[in-house]
């Protein structure tokens, strides 16, 4: 049975690549042409929002929201809006790649999203006496990140966190062996009535994908090293982020404070769906019962 799976493995890489190889020849292309987007790709789902950077003073404490990939800040504003009415001074970055358009994102490292990350936390910490970081997905390890480099930080708000895809070896396999020849793969961009909006690019771009799947791994070395007390949310119904992901991190980090709550209605983009009021609301309770 192994040795049937195993093979069946090989076969499929070796069609799918020989297929790429035939569509490229039918169409006379070559892999530096695929590096460049159509016209289509490169535009925004809801353009019409605001996505950028923004920091919201409130009082002395500071909760800092980063989006996932290929999102902007539109993502985390609704929740970033229910923390300064209560009170938070409130940060969110756009990183770099995001809002401009996916070629942009395809030539950004994960050094560059980490090292962004670490400017605003630390200009955070300047204008305030305590901070609490978080995440939307990617953005969930970008925190997870931040929280092992500094222990002083208050709390680690989780959202959906990807650290592992629900996606199968092979097809892992097969992002990195196409990244090279393929630029993106076009999303399901349909909009959910019963959802806020969302905005972010109309592609997967692939290298910045091998980027998030290197930036797991890196992830998942660190999670011993974080002791903050810790708030996981998921979504029951997401199909992007592999449903054991919680806990991936809950089994591996320190923290003696920790919580884990699912959203039985919600998808990937927990913080937009339709259950963004409990979402907000168990966020503040916990991070005010902290404060405490």
């Amino acid at each position: 049975m192994y040795q049937d799976k195993t093979h069946n493995y090989i076969l499929s890489v070796f069609v799918i690549v020989e297929v790429i190889k035939q569509k490229m020849s039918e169409k006379n292309l070559n892999p530096e042409s695929l590096k460049s987007p159509g016209i289509g790709d490169t535009t925004l789902v809801n353009p019409e929002l605001k996505g950028g950077s923004f920091f919201w003073e409130g009082g002395d404490i500071g909760v800092l929201l980063l989006h996932g990939l290929t999102a902007t800040t539109a993502e985390v504003r609704p929740l970033a809006k229910r923390f300064h009415k209560a009170g938070f001074t409130v940060s969110g970055v756009l990183l770099p790649g995001h809002g401009t358009s996916p070629e942009n994102l395809n030539q950004t490292h994960r050094k560059e999203w980490i090292a962004e990350c670490e400017k605003v936390c630390i200009e955070l910490k300047k204008k305030c006496t305590r901070i609490f970081v978080g995440g939307e997905s990617a953005g969930g390890l970008l925190a997870l990140h931040l929280a092992s480099e500094h222990p002083e930080i208050k709390g680690i708000l989780l959202y959906a966190p990807a650290i592992r895809l629900a996606s199968s070896l092979l097809r892992t396999l097969l992002l990195f062996l196409i990244s090279p020849f393929v630029f993106s793969i076009q999303k399901n961009t349909e909009d959910d009535r019963d959802s806020m909006p969302w905005q972010g690019y109309k592609v997967n771009p692939l290298k910045a994908g091998v980027q998030l799947l290197k930036l797991q791994w890196e992830t998942k070395q660190r999670l011993s090293r974080i002791y903050q007390p810790l708030l996981i949310i998921q979504a029951n119904l997401d199909e992007t982020v592999d449903l054991k992901s919680g806990d991936i991190i809950l089994k591996n980090v320190q923290s003696a404070v920790r919580e884990s709550h699912w959203m039985e209605e919600s998808k990937h983009v927990v913080i937009l769906d339709c259950e963004f009021e409990d979402v907000a609301d168990i966020s503040l309770k916990f991070m005010q019962n902290l404060l405490v």
